[in-house]
């Protein structure tokens, strides 16, 4: 069975840093697409990152370029997200996806529960 739990999500003051897991199991990291998508509230869904460890492609959406580092770590089965520099409209629920081919642009294929980042002024 495929599944992708997050943690690492909670409150922190602008400027501060938190880095998210995803926890995958039921298939490797490594041989797909892994991506970060956050949805606010009122707001549609967007990605934030993902990564093709297996190419080592990575990809990060402008609002986040600079700030947000994506990694895998192969042997824990487990993709992170480090976010620093964080801002108030960073505040949203984070998931984690196992994608299709392509990073960006692939096709999502499971999800995982979230884990809430909220970032106060």
């Amino acid at each position: 069975e495929v599944q992708l739990v997050e943690s690492g999500g909670g409150l922190v003051q602008a400027g501060g840093s938190l880095t998210l897991s995803c926890q995958a199991s039921g298939f490797t990291v490594d041989r797909y697409v892994i991506g970060w998508f956050r949805q606010a509230p009122g707001k549609e869904r967007k990605g934030v990152s993902c990564i093709k460890s297996s190419d080592d492609i990575t990809y990060y959406e402008d609002p986040v370029k600079g700030r947000f580092t994506i990694s895998s770590d192969n042997a824990k089965n487990t993709v992170y997200l480090r976010m620093n520099s964080l801002k108030p409209e960073d505040t949203a629920v984070y998931h984690c996806a196992r994608m299709g081919s392509y990073c960006p642009g692939g096709s999502l294929e499971f999800w995982g529960q979230g884990t809430l980042v909220t970032v106060s002024s």
